[in-house]
């Protein structure tokens, strides 16, 4: 209904254009057509009037009313009426939702879909969970957003990937095989030789039982066997990361979210993409040293600091990989990205949004909600 409106009022423009009110030259408006704040005013309101006017050199008020004059007749229409210093209001008579009922239950599933899209490619990643310990309420939340958001992109048109990224690379994964590697040894919690960095939840003592046990884990067309040898860390880092993705894997089938790449940290380090993005930004001018360290001047584009790349021990810091792997999905072809954003991760849209405007990858300095990132860390 909203799509016919807005025709109608395309029309009316267009008879402006003819009858001189309006010069020939004059493009339509982007104009919107939507709910008033009160549904006393009506069932949809524009302020295409209040946009046409500096062409007129006319007021609001009066091209509104010439607009209203020229708008084509319509059953569908109730009435019209002007509200404040242009906007117009609109009434639909009961014949137009009724036919609107009709196509409803006609169309079924497939009514509202469209190709607005036109089959371009959108990324949408989303729970993205550090592969170190189970599922929470939380990202059950993210799934459900981030798995409605992909859906009504391909309703309208877009080729909607569905994208997990795994951080099975860093700090925490070390901590996690440390952990796994204790629990492995005999020791829990609260023991003299418990590391202070470990996990400490019981589902670390699981992973360790399979681990010894010499448990197989299938992932994704691939198999980890525990090596049951509580001195190999290597073994263990790689059976406990499979362990937990292949349960959260486990967990969001039954949740009924299911995804199309599963992109691991790891693999940007694997090919090479960190190091190649650091030279990208070091040839950006928009990095120096300091301290031992490589910094992203992130305050040039917004930041409310800069921020360390690469520590003096030479290790990169989380959001130089991040930067990486969001730079990869434009080296991928697409279009578009979309990342479900945690309540508490909003330095790290800072951090990436920074990184990806030095590489001047297409995101506007000003735009501050043109990137949008989630991690569940």
């Amino acid at each position: 209904m909203k799509a016919q409106l807005r025709a109608l009022i395309g029309q009316g423009i267009e008879a402006l254009r003819a009858n001189g009110t309006l010069p020939a030259d004059t493009l339509p408006p982007d104009f919107v057509v939507e709910r008033p704040k009160t549904r006393e005013h009506g069932d949809f309101a524009t302020n295409a009037a209040m946009l046409l006017a500096k062409a007129a050199r006319s007021n609001p008020r009066a091209i509104a009313q010439a607009l209203v004059a020229a708008l084509p007749a319509s059953d569908d229409i109730a009435s019209v009426e002007i509200a404040g210093p242009g906007f117009i209001n609109f009434k639909f008579a009961p014949v137009a939702y009724q036919r609107e009922v009709v196509s409803v239950l006609k169309e079924g599933q497939d009514y509202g879909r469209n190709l607005t899209g036109n089959g371009r490619t959108v990324g949408v990643e989303y729970v993205s969970a550090n592969p170190t310990g189970p599922l929470h309420v939380g990202h059950g939340r993210a799934g459900a957003i981030g798995d409605c958001i992909a859906r009504v992109l391909e309703a309208n048109g877009w080729n909607a990937k569905r994208e997990f990224y795994y951080n099975d690379a860093g700090v925490q994964i070390e901590n996690l095989a440390k952990s796994v590697q204790a629990r492995a040894r005999g020791f829990k919690p609260g023991d003299a030789q418990w590391p202070s960095e470990a996990y400490n939840g019981e589902y670390i003592g699981d992973v360790a039982t399979a681990y010894l046990t010499g448990q197989t884990v299938e992932l994704e067309g691939s198999q980890v066997v525990g090596a049951k040898d509580a001195e190999d860390i290597e073994a263990i880092r790689r059976f406990a990361v499979a362990y937990l993705r292949n349960e959260q894997n486990q967990d969001l089938a039954a949740f009924g979210v299911d995804f199309d790449i599963y992109f691991l940290e790891s693999s940007l380090y694997k090919d090479g993409k960190v190091e190649e993005t650091v030279a990208q930004l070091n040839a950006s001018g928009h990095t120096y040293e300091e301290g031992g360290a490589l910094w992203l001047r992130s305050t040039d584009f917004g930041d409310d600091k800069d921020r360390v790349m690469r520590k003096s021990d030479g290790t990169y810091t989380y959001f130089l990989p991040d930067v990486a792997y969001h730079l990869s999905k434009w080296q991928r072809g697409y279009e578009r990205a979309i990342t479900e954003l945690g309540a508490d991760h909003h330095g790290s849209l800072a951090r990436v949004r920074a990184g990806l405007q030095a590489l001047d990858v297409g995101i506007p300095q000003a735009g501050r909600n043109t990137c949008c990132t989630r991690w569940s860390r």
